[in-house]
């Protein structure tokens, strides 16, 4: 199944209260999630709201900014094994279809740690789904990410 618009806006996310973490007031730069081919765009009128890199099983799936864990597991339907960063206040970034999760809710990582290894969880087909979300409301990531050369 592709991803629904996220979690809905009741979901608990963290299943215990977080430490507090001083995040930034913004993101000062995002960075590619992993390596591989880009195979799915953002088109929230297909509600396709993120991006699906084609990769190899286990390869890394990296932080694409510096935050907190906000959500590591498997309980949000049709997102597979799925982590949750909080990079600010306004900002969120969502990655799933892990094999393997690497991280817990509350750890601290910093902009290109590895986070996850690259699964297909949830979907047909090795991938990672990768979303940002602003005030909660999907974004365009390669808005925000740098381009790739290939």
């Amino acid at each position: 199944p592709r991803p629904s618009s996220g979690p809905p806006p009741s979901a608990k996310l963290a299943s215990k209260p977080l430490p507090e973490v001083n995040l930034p007031s913004k993101v000062s730069a995002w960075k590619w999630p992993a390596k591989g081919k880009l195979v799915q765009t953002f088109s929230p009128n297909k509600a396709q709201y993120g991006i699906d890199i084609k990769g190899s099983r286990a390869s890394p799936v990296l932080a694409a900014a510096s935050g907190q864990v906000v959500y590591a597991g498997d309980g949000i339907r049709g997102y597979g094994e799925l982590v949750i960063v909080k990079h600010s206040d306004q900002y969120v970034s969502a990655y799933a279809y892990n094999d393997s999760i690497l991280v817990k809710e509350g750890d601290t990582v910093a902009v290109g740690q590895q986070i996850a290894r690259m699964g297909s969880t949830g979907t047909r087909g090795v991938k990672l789904h990768f979303e940002i979300r602003k005030d909660g409301e999907p974004v365009n990531p390669l808005q925000y990410l740098p381009l790739q050369s290939s």
